[in-house]
């Protein structure tokens, strides 16, 4: 799951080191097959199949598995056909969440989620009632808890759109179109990357008390063991 808060930073370690890794390796590869089912197999003119590869890596998804889904999406080997799906949805107490999916029967996953979300007094909303307090944004996780001043204005001349100290990382933002060339020169003035992605960013964060994020953590959770689920997104503060 992807997101903007300590929970995302959270699940990544969490997902990289325990049993859960064959669940994780399958959401992994559904989103490399529907990316290169998009725009091809080849990730040096598919950015959005560069951006899942380089995911799947950063989870150790060995390189076999990672050519299997790249085959699938170009139809060279036999599978049931992908979609990504995007749910608008509020949970408990009317918090916007968005939560992105990867499935082969639409109806299944839809009601699933609608389950999950009725549980915890959640529901879905209609078309655009909660996209729109979003910005989509490309993001980019240093593996680094702080930058020079000179470090600061490379990455400045580099394009991006801002800079932040979030869960002790530096996370950089940029325009979606820019992520793949600015994560390119990234890599060319040898910052180290964790984490690269495309994600839909709260215009405002909303703080809530102990108890309502207890309960939001239960929910994310349940979310995220769905097996389609591909990422989740919130207005919370965690």
């Amino acid at each position: 799951m992807s997101g903007h808060s300590k929970w995302a930073q959270i699940k990544h370690k969490k997902a990289a080191t325990d049993a859960k890794k064959s669940k994780n390796f399958s959401k992994l590869a559904a989103a490399i097959t529907v990316a290169a089912k998009e725009k091809g197999g080849d990730p040096d003119k598919n950015p959005k199949l560069r951006l899942a590869i380089e995911k799947a890596r950063s989870f150790n998804m060995p390189a076999a598995n990672i050519e299997r889904a790249i085959q699938r999406g170009i139809g060279a080997s036999e599978g049931a056909q992908l979609e990504e799906l995007l749910f608008e949805a509020y949970g408990p107490n009317g918090h916007p969440i968005i939560i992105t999916a990867i499935t082969d029967n639409r109806n299944r996953t839809l009601a699933e989620i609608k389950h999950i979300l009725s549980k915890y007094d959640g529901k879905l909303g209609a078309s655009g009632s909660v996209l729109w307090l979003f910005d989509q944004k490309g993001r980019i996780v240093l593996n680094t808890p702080q930058l020079t001043d000179e470090e600061e204005l490379k990455l400045i001349e580099a394009g991006v759109d801002d800079i932040k100290i979030e869960d002790g990382y530096v996370t950089i933002y940029t325009p979606p179109e820019d992520l793949y060339k600015i994560q390119q020169q990234i890599n060319q003035l040898n910052f180290p990357i964790l984490e690269a992605s495309l994600d839909y960013i709260p215009k405002n964060k909303e703080q809530i008390s102990p108890a309502e994020k207890e309960i939001y953590e239960k929910l994310f959770d349940e979310l995220d063991e769905q097996s389609e689920v591909k990422d989740i997104y919130s207005t919370i503060e965690f």
